[in-house]
């Protein structure tokens, strides 16, 4: 991750020329609960929800010289469960089942963020995003396990209330989505995380998150 960062950095310094702002944006909130389903053919399906929790991360922030709009690389981390009720007619014998899943989510976004600054400690903002959702979903009746990386978006809004000229806290409430195409979706099922074609599902969540913004200009 610290790679990636630097890359990023780099990057964005080259093609502007110089830098006039860097942000370190550290990240801590609760997601709430997302209803999940798929109904992948007659006799095989899973439905329930991921249930709410804390996510942490952090973000590398370059704000443009001269301007209110900035970047920002994002990572964003969360463990959760999932109570799924499920119907496999290939591995489970057509036996509706139901596991409570263990679920990591692990967010790689690049953010583009607005600022509208209104005094020296008022910052509201609201940003679009864009990247990747990373999972791990393990049947804790097999231990069998699934890993699925999806297109992930994400909306965002709120407000950096700086304490000094370098050292500030961040409040905003956000949602990311992970879209879950045909023969590529995230399961649940006997064999793990399931079996079959998937048809279609999303992901959303909806949360609210706070944390410290650290400014190092140049």
């Amino acid at each position: 991750m610290k790679k990636i960062a630097l890359v990023f950095v780099l990057v964005i310094c080259a093609v502007t020329g110089y830098s006039q702002e860097l942000r370190l944006n550290t990240y801590a909130g609760y997601v709430f609960d997302d209803k999940v389903d798929n109904y992948y053919s007659s006799n095989s399906y899973f439905e329930g929800k991921i249930l709410g929790g804390f996510r942490w991360g952090a973000g590398i922030e370059y704000q443009l010289p001269s301007s209110t709009k900035a970047f920002e690389l994002q990572y964003l981390n969360e463990q959760t469960t999932a109570p799924i009720t499920y119907l496999d007619g290939g591995l489970g014998g057509g036996i509706v089942q139901n596991s409570v899943f263990d679920l990591s989510e692990n967010w790689i976004m690049l953010n583009g963020t607005n600022y509208f600054p209104v005094s020296d400690v008022a910052e509201p903002f609201v940003g679009l995003g864009i990247g990747m959702g990373i999972f791990k979903a393990t049947n804790p009746d097999t231990r069998r396990s699934q890993n699925a990386t999806k297109f992930a978006w994400s909306v965002r809004g709120g407000s950096n209330f700086w304490f000094s000229e370098r050292v500030g806290i961040r409040i905003q409430a956000s949602l990311m989505s992970a879209v879950q195409g045909a023969g590529g979706g995230l399961y649940f099922g006997t064999g793990g995380v399931g079996a079959g074609v998937s048809t279609y599902s999303t992901l959303f969540q909806f949360g609210f998150d706070g944390g410290l913004v650290f400014k190092f200009p140049q």
